[in-house]
């Protein structure tokens, strides 16, 4: 996953280290608690990892980074962890198992992996309990890269599962008591102007931020608007009705070669009624099928998907730097991972103001992910996961109902290929203003 600018963190003591680390490492595994042992180990797509790889992985990365060159006397848990689990770090030297076979490995057991989790727990636990170290302050910016990749994982594994269990036709639940939103109806979408001019956009140099966020630096936007919610599934569903996925003239070529070549025909997850037409569309959701909601955002959208529904609806998707400019100083609030609804949920009742700003989807631009002027990977293998990706990918902002909120901010850059679908993805539309 991506890593982070180490520059200017601010980090609390020890006691609060740990407190935090503790944290993290809980909710990885409460996400796992309701997986039978067979989904643990489960991959039914190249994009998506079993939820043993994650658990794994995000061990390793602790003692790869931190345990390895910091604490005396530490001992791997295994001699080949660091080739099953490395991810893509090719400076490491360790090589790493192809992600599309992550899913064709018996071993380790799963068992193993949560003993590899324990054994890495209290290394990082003695490590974190020394202030005096001689390192301290690179071991301190290396815990806060490692939990937020953590994080990361988290809401892949979320993501994951859920891309695993709706591969089976028998649609089972991950929690089958999970909250649901009443049925209802989209209030009308309202639009909020900017001004534009110049206008200073990414992190600032305190606090943690990953390093693609940085440095911060100056755009001119023309005056635009947004709108105050995302999109919702009762106006997809008119863009559906209305042949969407059915005329190129909506599409960009590569989304039109990709929708002829896939037969995609509606939102990830979606299940039509049927040629009739007659029943109601259902679709997959963390609790099982459930009847599709529409007043909920839409949700699981290629960038293709999200570009074609704005040119239909006669607008466009906003860019990072508009939707940046927006949220800055906005609180980060919404339907986060830590609400436990692990579903987008309807908009609140306008007050004026944007709405689903953070949580529920992320939220497809028109930006290309590229550096911001004046970019510098970080040096050796934690600078690899964010420059080297910076070519053929759209950048998303504002999180998900699978994200943790302390993990959001206004600047955050989440990037993923044009045809990812699998997340929870969805938009925002934007318009022109004179």
């Amino acid at each position: 996953m991506r890593q982070a600018d180490q520059r200017q963190v601010a980090f609390p003591e020890p006691e609060e280290l740990l407190a935090d680390y503790r944290r993290v490492r809980l909710l990885t595994e409460r996400l796992c608690e309701p997986l039978a042992i067979e989904d643990y180990l489960l991959q039914t797509t190249v994009e998506a990892s079993p939820p043993r790889w994650h658990l794994a992985h995000c061990s390793w990365f602790f003692e790869t980074f931190l345990l390895g060159p910091f604490l005396a006397g530490y001992q791997p848990f295994h001699p080949r962890f660091d080739y099953l689990f490395n991810s893509y770090y090719e400076q490491t030297g360790t090589g790493f198992w192809p992600r599309a076979e992550r899913g064709l490995l018996s071993r380790p057991t799963v068992s193993e992996v949560y003993a590899y989790r324990r054994h890495v727990d209290l290394g990082m636990e003695a490590l974190i309990a020394r202030p005096d170290h001689p390192d301290r302050p690179v071991i301190q910016a290396r815990l806060a890269i490692g939990l937020n990749h953590e994080q990361q994982h988290q809401e892949l594994l979320v993501t994951d599962i859920k891309r695993n269990l709706a591969h089976n036709p028998l649609r089972p639940a991950y929690r089958a008591h999970l909250p649901e939103s009443p049925p209802g109806e989209p209030d009308p979408a309202r639009y909020l102007d900017f001004e534009g001019g110049l206008v200073d956009i990414g992190a600032g140099p305190d606090g943690f931020a990953w390093d693609n966020e940085r440095p911060r630096h100056r755009v001119y936007l023309r005056p635009f608007a947004l709108a105050d919610r995302l999109v919702a599934n009762g106006e997809y569903l008119e863009f559906i009705a209305d042949g969407g996925y059915r005329n190129p003239a909506l599409w960009l070529a590569d989304g039109w070669a990709w929708v002829r070549s896939q037969d995609v025909q509606a939102p990830l997850y979606w299940e039509s009624p049927g040629e009739s037409g007659h029943g109601e569309w259902r679709v997959m959701t963390l609790a099982g099928m459930r009847a599709l909601n529409p007043a909920e955002p839409v949700s699981h959208l290629s960038y293709y998907e999200a570009d074609a529904f704005a040119t239909w609806a006669g607008r466009r998707l906003p860019t990072e730097a508009e939707w940046e400019h927006a949220a800055s100083g906005l609180p980060v609030s919404g339907n986060f991972v830590d609400d436990g609804w692990l579903a987008p949920r309807p908009a609140a009742a306008s007050d004026g103001a944007l709405r689903q700003l953070f949580g529920d989807c992320w939220e497809w631009t028109g930006s290309a992910y590229l550096p911001y002027p004046g970019y510098r990977p970080a040096p050796g293998a934690l600078g690899e996961y964010n420059g080297k990706f910076m070519c053929n990918q759209m950048v998303l902002r504002g999180g998900s109902c699978a994200t943790s909120r302390d993990h959001c901010r206004a600047s955050y850059r989440n990037f993923f290929y044009p045809q990812d679908r699998w997340q929870l993805m969805g938009l925002r539309l934007a318009e022109n203003r004179p």
